[in-house]
């Protein structure tokens, strides 16, 4: 499964790498396949392995910010792993011409 989140820090200005750095560490030091870009993290796995990680991005985040503002997608597929970077792989191929 793959879960693409994106934690918006509220009351803390118009500056938030910070608090998003501070998310992103939390996912990187999982151990579970990710990528982050400019508007979601995403993160792939089995339920009761990214919620937890997802919770304790938050949690990294309100941990400084009053408040956040968290969003959520999801592509449930259980037991397919590689998604993250197949996905992406195939779409490549037909740009390619293959």
């Amino acid at each position: 499964m793959i879960f693409a989140f994106s934690i918006t820090p509220l009351g803390v200005g118009e500056h938030v790498s910070d608090y998003v750095a501070d998310a992103v560490r939390v996912v990187r030091a999982s151990g579970l396949p990710n990528r982050t870009d400019a508007l979601f993290t995403s993160i792939e796995g089995e339920w009761d392995e990214v919620l937890p990680v997802i919770k304790q991005a938050v949690d990294a985040v309100t941990a400084r910010a009053p408040r956040a503002s968290l969003t959520l997608k999801a592509d449930l597929r259980p037991g397919v792993r590689g998604g993250l970077t197949g996905n992406v792989e195939s779409v490549e191929r037909r740009l390619a011409g293959g």
